[in-house]
């Protein structure tokens, strides 16, 4: 590979990482079943790891079908102090979540927000990215 291949190559990943590293920060919720109607795809079952949006994800419908990978990093209470469970999990946003969810909360499945973090706690911190 020649330098100037090189040198374009490493331009084009300097542009692209910073983008593919950020992670929103915000809160989510759980709702349970059950999951139909869902404003997205109507009565259509799209599983269990899904999700509803607030409006600063939502965009009109615009996020219907987004996956975001969502990681717990802790708790807003002082009810589970520890609520993590260490991972994260991929959801797809098939619903819009009403006017209970505020900034960049989502509405997670139980299923979902109980494979990322203990449902006991009912709010949590998160980061997500799409």
């Amino acid at each position: 590979m020649g330098l100037e291949m090189r040198v374009l190559l490493v331009f084009a990943m300097a542009i692209c990482l910073p983008s593919a590293a950020y992670a929103a920060e915000g809160t989510a919720t759980f709702y349970t079943p059950p999951y139909v109607p869902s404003s997205c795809n109507g009565y259509q079952n799209d599983g269990v790891m899904i999700a509803a949006a607030s409006d600063a994800i939502w965009g009109n419908r615009a996020a219907c079908g987004r996956r975001y990978r969502v990681t717990c990093i802790g708790a807003t209470n002082q009810g589970v102090k520890k609520p993590c469970k260490g991972n994260s999990v991929v959801i797809k946003i098939v619903d819009y979540c009403p006017s209970g969810c505020r900034g960049g909360t989502i509405d997670l499945s139980q299923e979902a927000f109980a494979a990322i973090a203990n449902p006991d706690a009912g709010k949590i911190k998160i980061s997500y990215t799409q």
